[in-house]
C-alpha cells in the first residue's frame, strides 16, 4: 500500500514554525508510516538557519518517515561558496548567506562544517514517485524530462510558471513565494512557497495514494497555530 506524503515547501531558517509543522505532521499521521518530502531552501532570510539545519539532519533517523531533502538555489551556493566558489559567495553574500555564516560562528564560508557542506551536496534536485514529480523550482517545457538540468530544477520560473502543462506528473514546488501565504493549487502543478519569513505560513501539502494534487494542507499561523485544511 502506498504511504501519504508530506510535502514541505521553503523553510529560510524559520526553526520555531518547522518545529510547530513537524509536530502536527506527528499528529495527523497517527502513527502510520508515511514519507517526507522537503523541496529546498533551508536557509536564509529567517533567524535561525542552523537551528533548521540542525532539526533537519536528526531527521535522518526518523522512525515513522521516509525523509527526502530536496536542494534548493539558497542551499546550493551556500555549499559552492563553502568549496571556494567566489561567484557563488558573491551571490550568496547578497541573498543573506552572511547571517547564516555568523550562525555557525564562521568568518569564511569556507569555515562552514564540513559536515553541513557534504550534507547539501549529497542532495538530490529532483524526486518522484508514481504519480508525482518534487523539485524545488521548477522544470522547463520545452525539454525533454531527461535534458533537465540542476541548474533548470533550482532556479526556473519564466516559462514554467506561466503556462499550465502537463508533465505527466503532477509536479510539487517552492521558490516562487506566495505573498498570500497560501499555496498556489494549480491543475498541473502545486506551488508551495508561502513566503514564511514574512507571513508566518510555512506550509506542507498533504497528497494521498492516487494522482493529482493535494488532499489536504497545513499550514503554521502568526498566532503559533498550526491550520488543517481539506481540499475537495
Amino acid at each position: 500500500m502506498s504511504r501519504i506524503t508530506y510535502t514541505v515547501g521553503d523553510i529560510h531558517g524559520c526553526r520555531s514554525e518547522l518545529d510547530r509543522l513537524l509536530d502536527a505532521i506527528e499528529v495527523d499521521s497517527a502513527g502510520r508510516k508515511y514519507k517526507l518530502v522537503f523541496l529546498g531552501d533551508y536557509i536564509d532570510k529567517g533567524p535561525d538557519s542552523r537551528g533548521v539545519i540542525e532539526r533537519l539532519m536528526a531527521l535522518t533517523d526518523h522512525k515513522h518517515a521516509d525523509v527526502v531533502l530536496l536542494k534548493g538555489n539558497h542551499d546550493d551556493l551556500m555549499a559552492r561558496a563553502a568549496r571556494g566558489d567566489t561567484l557563488a559567495l558573491e551571490k550568496w553574500l547578497t541573498m543573506d548567506g552572511g547571517s547564516v555564516l555568523r550562525q555557525f560562528g564562521c568568518a569564511r564560508a569556507t569555515d562552514l562544517p564540513e559536515a553541513v557542506v557534504r550534507w547539501v551536496e549529497a542532495m538530490p534536485t529532483l524526486h518522484s514517485d508514481r504519480h508525482r514529480i518534487f523539485v524545488h523550482a521548477g522544470l522547463d517545457p520545452d525539454l525533454p524530462f531527461n535534458q533537465q538540468s540542476d541548474e533548470i530544477r533550482l532556479t526556473m520560473r519564466g516559462g514554467f510558471l506561466d503556462r499550465d502543462v502537463d508533465f505527466g506528473k503532477h509536479v510539487v514546488h517552492g521558490h516562487t513565494p506566495q505573498m498570500n501565504g497560501r499555496p498556489e493549487l494549480r491543475l498541473y502543478r502545486t506551488n508551495l512557497d508561502t513566503g514564511v519569513v514574512s507571513t508566518g505560513c510555512l506550509t506542507a501539502a498533504i497528497f494521498a495514494a492516487g494522482a493529482g494534487g493535494p488532499s489536504a494542507i497545513l499550514a503554521t499561523s502568526r498566532a503559533d497555530e498550526v491550520l488543517s485544511t481539506r481540499l475537495a
